[in-house]
């Protein structure tokens, strides 16, 4: 049995990467199982921010002990969605040991300018990218080599390729079913879904790399900037198509 922590931050792929997971026969999926716990902390003003606190376990404790246990469904696999910024409080790199870590990344332009669509402003604290420093290196460290990186236009170009690579490295074999699936929303979807998941239930497989250019105001520009450095350390050790 394997738990993998897919770290990434919001507008990254990572529910398209939910849904390629749950296509495998052998795999149970976890949407976000820290949200709820990072909402109550910070008390900030998230989309249906009452309905997700009530529709989880808020108690980060009790959230790690869970994601540390047996996989649902009897499933040899457990993948695992997690948004950097999620990691608030005493949660750390420590309390993931035996975990498989892997790690999803996108520019930072395109990750911003689709963030601003459902939100009306964009910050650094938004994106948690210095907790995936943090992770990445001690990661890096613990291997004796950097965990496997995916970008999310590497994705979209090839998928097959690099999926086939990201479960190469991850120690599963590579499943076809990856590729496509059904549309629509799953029970394993988190409540946020209704705001955050309309592109995805429509989807039936990733869609075609993005080209088009993108444009952002001064401020975002200024933010984008912040954000490329820890994508650059990241992006230099990714799966290439």
């Amino acid at each position: 049995m394997i738990r993998i922590a897919m770290w990434s931050g919001p507008r990254n792929l990572s529910t398209a990467m939910m849904r390629s997971f749950g296509s495998r026969a052998d795999t149970f999926v976890s949407d976000e199982p820290f949200y709820g716990c990072f909402l109550t902390q910070k008390g900030l003003d998230h989309p249906m921010r009452e309905e997700v606190i009530q529709s989880m376990d808020c108690d980060w404790r009790r959230v790690m002990n869970n994601l540390s246990g047996q996989p649902p469904e009897g499933s040899s696999v457990w993948y695992q969605k997690h948004m950097w910024h999620h990691m608030t409080g005493p949660i750390g790199y420590d309390h993931f040991a035996g975990f498989t870590h892997a790690f999803l990344i996108r520019e930072p332009e395109r990750m911003i300018a689709s963030y601003l669509r459902k939100r009306e402003a964009a910050h650094f604290e938004d994106f948690g990218l210095e907790r995936q420093a943090e992770f990445f290196e001690r990661e890096t460290d613990r291997l004796g080599h950097p965990p496997p990186v995916i970008d999310a236009n590497d994705v979209l170009s090839d998928p097959a390729g690099v999926l086939s690579k990201l479960c190469a490295a991850l120690g599963i074999p590579w499943d076809p079913a990856m590729l496509s699936w059904a549309p629509g929303r799953r029970e394993t979807d988190g409540i946020w879904a209704a705001h955050w998941y309309n592109a995805v239930e429509k989807s039936t497989g990733f869609g075609p790399p993005e080209t088009e250019p993108v444009e952002l105001s001064a401020e975002d520009q200024r933010l984008a900037a912040r954000c490329r450095l820890y994508y650059e350390r990241l992006a230099a050790h990714r799966l290439s198509p």
